[in-house]
C-alpha cells in the first residue's frame, strides 16, 4: 500500500536524521576523518546516502553545524 510505503520512508528517514544530530552534538567541530568515522558507523543501511552527501554532512558537522536540522 502506498500509505505504509510512505510511512515507511518517514520513519527511515527520522532513523537517519536522529543518526546524524546525535554525530553532530558528539563530534561538532571534530576533524573530518573522525566525523566521517563516527557517521559510517552510525548511519543506518537504509536510506543509503551518497558518498557526496555523506562527504558534504561530515564537513558541516567539522564546522560545528548540525545538518540535520533537529
Amino acid at each position: 500500500m502506498i500509505v505504509d510505503r510512505a510511512t515507511r520512508e518517514h520513519e527511515d528517514n527520522l532513523v537517519l536524521f536522529r543518526a546524524v544530530h546525535e554525530v553532530a552534538v558528539r563530534h561538532a567541530g571534530a576533524p573530518y576523518h573522525q566525523v566521517i568515522s563516527a557517521l559510517a558507523a552510525c548511519l543506518p543501511d537504509t536510506p543509503r546516502l551518497a558518498d557526496d552527501e555523506l562527504r558534504r554532512i561530515a564537513e558541516e558537522i567539522t564546522l560545528g553545524r548540525d545538518p540535520s536540522g533537529l
